[in-house]
């Protein structure tokens, strides 16, 4: 669990502000290990959770008033009941988070928000993938993601059954690009047409090129086009209106 998901579930903004700390404390005690904290701890989780910014003299009174803590070493702690009870509210507080916490480097936010949750999950993913210096595996998604944005494009446009085999199967990316590329119901930009093979050459030497290590600058260059790429592609698929 995050600190913001923690935040969401105990509904920490109706409680009192030494109720806030408390809770925070309770949180970063059992993702953090951290048994001691100070006022000055406290101020600074509810100035970094963009809630208050507190008194200190004040909140050091009334934290140290609080029945939920007791005088530790260097600071507070909390009592023993009030962690056992939080314990039982929020059992799944230490359980790993698998939200996935992007920076939108390659698709910003506002270009995936609202669309649907497999998108979403696919942007963030590739995002992050390139913020953590995985090129291969950033290079893979925006292929797959490519080839999704294209296939919804042809759906919406009840032309599917141009990039589909005899028995329905969708083809290859190849095909599907190579048929993208003059499909003039489709009609993509000049632009787009012209990296469409760029994105799967990408995506497919990462996956299959065995002596093959995808770099930042092979994807940085290219970042602008696959932005508006996708884009395009949002609005021909009806996702974006």
């Amino acid at each position: 669990m995050t600190r913001d998901q923690f935040i969401d579930a105990s509904e920490l903004t109706k409680l009192a502000e030494t109720d806030k700390v408390c809770y925070l404390a309770f949180f970063y005690l059992k993702t953090n290990s951290l048994e001691e904290f100070t006022a000055i701890d406290g101020a600074r989780w509810l100035s970094e959770s963009g809630i208050s910014n507190p008194n200190r003299t004040r909140l050091d009174q009334n934290l140290r008033a609080s029945r939920n803590t007791i005088k530790g070493q260097r600071g507070l702690k909390l009592t023993l009941p009030f962690v056992k009870s939080l314990e039982t509210k929020f059992p799944a507080v230490t359980q790993k988070s698998q939200d996935v916490i992007d920076h939108g480097t390659i698709l910003p936010e506002v270009d995936y928000v609202d669309t649907r949750g497999y998108i979403i999950s696919l942007a963030k993913q590739m995002n992050v993938s390139f913020e953590q210096n995985l090129f291969d595996g950033c290079a893979v998604l925006m292929r797959r993601l490519l080839e999704i944005m294209l296939i919804l494009s042809y759906r919406k446009l009840s032309i599917e059954s141009a990039i589909q085999d005899a028995a329905g199967n969708y083809k290859m990316l190849e095909g599907i690009i190579n048929d993208a590329k003059t499909n003039s119901t489709l009609a993509l930009s000049r632009n787009s047409k012209g990296m469409l093979d760029t994105f799967r050459e990408l995506g497919n030497f990462s996956a299959h090129k065995i002596e093959y290590t995808c770099r930042r600058e092979y994807i940085q260059p290219h970042i602008q086009d696959y932005r508006a790429l996708i884009v395009e592609l949002l609005y021909k698929s009806g996702i974006r209106v």
